[in-house]
């Protein structure tokens, strides 16, 4: 069994066309409606005839994945955009995409639901949203963009009480959360670059606080294998050492958990070394950014599997956790 825990839902062009009619009204004409039936649906993640380029479906047969959690393409999310309505009904309509592939696809998708944040609105207004999603569309968690600003104002960091609220509710649902950035509209960093610089912030942000104090059932995995923490963790190991009372950084860093959204075998071995192969969930966001031909090896950058299984050091039982074990444990699906 293997089961990829960061993945995107591939949706027909129709979704995008109703986002673009509401970010062009910004919701004047009201919510409208988005009429896609479910062959449609099925034929944007699966094709409609033999021949085509490879779909959804028949890259993750490809590379072996029975299993994969989709949430809405972070990108499209549009959290920086005013009114605040229009995000929610993006976000709504996304999310029950989703659902409708878990539905078409039974077994093969699992739902991560998108959040309404909108920069400058209290995370309370995405609690709606996400009970929604976990007990009418049996979603198994979430996605938390940690920059709804997308790159153009300073939101709270995620160790900052202003985010107990969701907190809350996901302690109350037990369900995870995908820390994952979204668009960013800086000419500073490509979004790319915010993920990972995001990340980062998020993880030493969660870490400094009393999150995990006031929330010991928290379940926070960090997308991109935690942004740039596992190269740098030695600086901020230095910087807990000067205080004898502080837990050991090395120590906090397993408060976390962490996909595998790396695309060479040193960065994967290198994280699986630096927090452990029990915080670790197989994940690649394929198809997405890496869903492209490496030309020294003449494979997808995103198939990341074969990377894995390489590693000579982990045992058949590190192997079992990390592409399966571990998601199961987490998301309660056994």
């Amino acid at each position: 069994m293997v089961i990829d825990v960061h993945g995107h839902v591939v949706a027909p062009p129709e979704l995008y066309a109703y986002q673009a009619s509401l970010l062009a009204s910004r919701g004047a004409h009201g919510r409208g409606a988005l009429h896609i039936s479910d062959e449609r649906l099925v034929n944007a993640v699966w094709g409609s005839r033999m021949g085509e380029p490879a779909t959804h479906v028949q890259l993750l047969d490809e590379v072996g994945t029975d299993v994969q959690f989709i949430s809405p393409r972070p990108f499209h999310a549009m959290h920086s955009v005013q009114p605040e309505r229009i995000v929610h009904w993006y976000t709504e309509a996304a999310n029950d995409i989703i659902a409708r592939l878990c539905n078409l696809f039974p077994g093969r998708f699992r739902g991560i639901a998108g959040l309404p944040q909108c920069a400058g609105v209290s995370p309370r207004n995405t609690l709606e949203e996400l009970e929604r999603c976990v007990r009418e569309l049996g979603f198994i968690g979430c996605m938390i963009n940690p920059d709804p600003y997308e790159g153009a104002g300073t939101p709270p960091g995620l160790g900052d009480e202003y985010w107990y609220p969701l907190y809350e509710k996901l302690v109350e649902l037990d369900v995870p959360a995908l820390i994952h950035s979204a668009s960013c509209v800086s000419p500073r960093e490509s979004y790319s670059l915010h993920f990972i610089n995001e990340e980062t912030i998020a993880v030493l942000s969660l870490l400094n606080s009393n999150v995990f104090k006031d929330f010991p059932t928290l379940k926070i995995i960090i997308s991109h294998a935690g942004g740039a923490v596992p190269y740098q963790i030695g600086r901020f190991m230095a910087g807990r050492y000067r205080n004898p009372k502080a837990e050991p950084f090395e120590t906090s860093i397993r408060r976390l958990y962490f996909d595998t959204c790396l695309y060479t075998k040193d960065s994967l071995e290198l994280l699986f070394k630096t927090v452990g192969v029990d915080r670790c969930l197989f994940g690649t966001e394929n198809p997405g950014t890496a869903s492209v031909i490496n030309p020294n090896t003449g494979d997808y950058m995103d198939n990341t599997r074969p990377l894995i299984e390489r590693i000579e050091w982990l045992s058949e039982e590190d192997k079992h956790k990390i592409f399966h074990e571990n998601a199961e444990r987490l998301f309660r699906l056994v």
